[in-house]
């Protein structure tokens, strides 16, 4: 399920416009790679690394997590709209009366 679920997350996500901060990020890796010997900058870059691999984790995560929800909240208004004795209005918009407006008229 979760691989479907990321297949779905993968084709809506759209990615932020990053510019200002892809470039903030390339000046700071200038300045690393002048400060820094080559084993300081690696592991630099692998902490980098490390956190946009947990960045993107959560971001397939959340989109899981909202999209099992919205699933569960669909379900259960669905039983509820079952179960109800009382017609739920299909009227929509500005205008649109309730069932007990109707029925108390």
């Amino acid at each position: 399920m979760n691989e479907t679920l990321k297949a779905l997350y993968d084709s809506f996500y759209q990615p932020l416009d990053l510019t200002t901060e892809k470039q903030e990020i390339e000046a700071c890796h200038w300045q690393l790679i002048e400060k820094l010997d080559k084993p300081e900058r690696k592991l630099v870059l692998r902490i980098i690394d490390a956190k946009d691999r947990s960045a993107e984790l959560l971001s397939i995560d959340s989109f899981i997590c909202g999209f099992e929800l919205a699933c569960k909240l669909a379900a259960e208004l669905d039983h509820y709209k079952q179960k109800s004795e009382r017609p739920v209005s299909k009227k929509v918009g500005p205008g649109a009366r309730s069932a007990c407006q109707d029925a108390e008229e």
